[in-house]
């Protein structure tokens, strides 16, 4: 669990596709290192849309990447046979097994909530101690149990603010500053009542940061997007999806986020501009932090199995045709045409009839065609009207394209 030579090797097989002197080489390499710890306490693709798309069985095998594990969580509401998660991230390993122990050993709903709805109490430190430690194995105990850069254990994080922790939590707190600086705090837009409120307050206040000459320049250095988790290949990407580049691809998927949902409906809303969930009965929240969800979250968390692997390795040692599902965030973005065919081919060979992939791109297109050979794509249909309806409904909004392929072989 703790980084090891062959954990940064995996990392380092991920992102690094350029020498190490060269400018992009360099910031490959930053990136890389930084992955090693925790990038994701909360993850950005919206599990009610997942659950949609993938049609989710009793029978069914599921395979995703799993990031900060909220969705792996959430898929547990669908029931399915069986949930294999895989990360390049130890610290994403050891939050995935934090949340399933605690689903199945915390004394009941209101601790779990607790521990990870509000994820700033200093009573949670005991409950890890009490409930939740004793249960771990090992590695993930020595992580949890194990000091930060401030010598403090890790899982005093959750009686700090656990979701302002990680690159992803202090990119948001540092954009806070930012929109401070310029004379705008961003909480104030969870007061607006209606999309419309939302809409003039993103227009008058939010959207004259990103068209400020100084907000261009910092977003055109590529390593000022690496607290997003985006490695330079993901940044080329994003930029290239935008006449106005960079500062127009985040205007705009900003601008989604905000406006193009009601508050009440969108916990994604709620972490970026208030940094947590929103408070009270009835918030939007994941759905494995439902209070309805809890009991079959906690009856399902044995079926569930978390890896530090490499998503392509771990398919190559599973049965041809085992598994239903697959999940696999935006982590093609980040791939070589090689990396892409081998894993597709690994796809290809463990999917049934049937089984369903679902993805989400910086870009608007999919970046398979021309990349992966025709020889595997053509066992796939591309449901291209429906992967824009599942986009256009994913309140996250942070993606410029959302992707289903089903295997061809069942109506």
């Amino acid at each position: 669990m703790i980084d090891s030579p062959a954990i940064g090797a995996r990392i380092d097989g991920a992102v690094v596709r350029n020498p190490a002197l060269s400018q992009t080489g360099i910031l490959e390499r930053i990136f890389s290192s930084a992955f090693r710890g925790l990038v994701y306490p909360q993850i950005w693709e919206d599990p009610l849309v997942d659950m949609q798309a993938l049609a989710l069985k009793p029978s069914d095998t599921l395979v995703t990447i799993a990031s900060g594990s909220c969705n792996v969580m959430s898929y547990l509401t669908a029931n399915p046979a069986r949930l294999i998660a895989v990360d390049l991230s130890p610290a994403h390993v050891a939050l995935g097994k934090l949340k399933l122990a605690a689903a199945a050993h915390l004394p009941g709903h209101t601790a779990f909530s607790n521990m990870f709805r509000y994820a700033n109490l200093k009573s949670n430190v005991a409950l890890y101690d009490r409930h939740i430690r004793p249960n771990l194995d090992p590695a993930t105990r020595a992580y949890w149990d194990g000091r930060d850069i401030m010598g403090r254990r890790r899982i005093a994080g959750f009686s700090r603010g656990f979701y302002t922790t990680g690159l992803l939590g202090r990119f948001i707190s540092v954009a806070h500053i930012v929109a401070k600086v310029y004379g705008v705090d961003p909480r104030e837009l969870l007061r607006m009542d209606s999309i419309e409120q939302q809409r003039a307050f993103f227009d008058t206040r939010i959207a004259p940061i990103f068209d400020s000459r100084s907000f261009r320049a910092l977003t055109s250095l590529r390593a000022s997007l690496f607290g997003l988790g985006i490695p330079p290949a993901q940044y080329e990407a994003l930029a290239g999806d935008s006449p106005d580049g960079m500062c127009g691809a985040l205007k705009a998927r900003t601008e989604r986020l905000a406006c193009s949902f009601p508050l009440k409906d969108n916990y994604f809303a709620w972490q970026a501009f208030g940094r947590g969930y929103q408070p009270g009965d009835g918030a939007s929240l994941p759905p494995y932090l439902e209070s309805r969800h809890f009991e079959t979250v906690r009856r399902n968390a044995s079926r569930v199995e978390i890896i530090n692997e490499n998503l392509t390795a771990m398919l190559a040692v599973r049965p041809a045709g085992s598994v239903d599902a697959f999940v696999l965030l935006d982590a093609q973005d980040w791939m070589t045409d090689q990396q892409l065919s081998e894993l597709w081919a690994e796809i290809t060979r463990t999917a049934t009839s049937g089984a369903r992939v679902i993805y989400r791109t910086a870009a608007t297109q999919s970046p398979l065609p021309g990349r992966v050979p025709d020889g595997i794509l053509n066992q796939w249909d591309y449901r291209a009207e429906e992967s824009l309806a599942y986009g256009a409904r994913d309140r996250s909004a942070i993606y410029g394209g959302f992707h289903l392929h089903i295997k061809r072989g069942r109506d």
